[in-house]
């Protein structure tokens, strides 16, 4: 655990760190957009390029692998807006936009700005392809998937608005306009050719992908105070903190258990990543559904205290899973 611990404290300080500078005025509110944006189209792809073009394309997107974690996902979307959807004849719940928000921060893990740098320091460089496939994942299917439920139907009869094609077709359009997979992509294509950058240019992608994990994570702490500074509603606890707990405890046991029975049923999940799967299920709620949220006008304070309730909690949950597994760091 100590070793573990070694590890996760950093990671989590760091976060806390981006918190406090922007709560305290050191880091201004006008500045945090701008920090995101240097690490969303210039840190991160950097660091994912890197990865991509150093590891084959069969250990980067393992179909067995993708497929757990794919099901996992639709599995953990549908369970949470079933949980959360208000029901004609009750007052509790919420209505589809905000169930299906609800299931985006439920089924959406920090492995971009948190997961890759973290199980890479836990695991080493091959976990690295395991966590790519989840953004991939999330990027494509579970984010689209969540704004066409938010935005096909609206009001609490679930009555549909927009055709589900013209919905989806303009998620995956935003889910295209991410530089991530972009960065994965080119980084496989270089693996695959054989082709490497030139001198001055991998120099400058090195730097740039080492500047991604402290400012990754200095702008996750950023993000939570200002998502926090935005909110219109007061949410009470029964409607966000059982969505938090659905992410940190029902998302993992989830992969695991589905992980396990595909194995069973003779499909090749490989444990290791199985494991990097399940850790990853395991991350916080992805910061940014806070800003997606307030794009679709959908209820920001609700995402934002999901979000907060995930990071916080996450710090003992994801360390004693870690713990569980057997992991040794360093």
């Amino acid at each position: 655990m100590q070793a573990i611990l070694a590890v996760t404290i950093p990671f989590f300080a760091l976060v806390l760190c981006g918190y406090l500078a922007a709560q305290r005025k050191v880091l201004p509110e006008a500045a945090i957009p701008g920090l995101n944006a240097f690490v969303l189209f210039f840190a991160l792809p950097c660091m994912l390029f890197r990865f991509g073009a150093s590891m084959p394309f069969a250990q980067l997107i393992n179909p067995s692998l993708i497929a757990v974690y794919a099901l996992c996902a639709l599995l953990v979307v549908f369970f949470t807006v079933a949980v959360t959807l208000r029901r004609a004849d009750s007052q509790k719940g919420v209505d589809m936009k905000n169930a299906a928000f609800g299931a985006l921060v439920a089924a959406f893990p920090n492995t971009g700005f948190m997961g890759v740098p973290l199980l890479v320091a836990l695991l080493g460089d091959r976990a690295a392809g395991p966590v790519i496939g989840t953004i991939l994942v999330d990027l494509f299917l579970t984010s689209s998937l969540c704004i066409a439920l938010a935005q096909a139907w609206h009001g609490d009869d679930a009555t549909p608005h927009d055709s589900t094609l013209t919905t989806v077709l303009r998620s995956l359009r935003g889910a295209l306009s991410n530089p991530l997979p972009w960065a994965i992509g080119l980084g496989a294509a270089s693996a695959a050719s054989g082709l490497t950058l030139p001198g001055p240019l991998a120099q400058i992608v090195k730097m740039l992908g080492d500047a991604a994990t402290p400012v990754a994570l200095f702008t996750i702490g950023a993000v939570l105070w200002r998502a926090g500074q935005h909110v219109h509603t007061r949410t009470p606890t029964s409607q966000y903190l059982p969505v938090a707990l659905i992410k940190l405890f029902v998302h993992p046991l989830l992969v695991l258990s589905v992980g396990l029975l595909l194995r069973a049923a003779g499909v090749p999940v490989p444990e290791f990543g199985l494991s990097v799967l399940m850790l990853a299920a395991a991350l916080p709620s992805a910061s940014n559904v806070s800003l997606l949220a307030e794009r679709y006008g959908a209820d920001n304070g609700r995402v934002a205290r999901i979000i907060m309730a995930s990071t916080v909690l996450a710090f003992v949950t994801f360390s004693l899973l870690a713990w569980g597994l057997g992991i040794h760091a360093g």
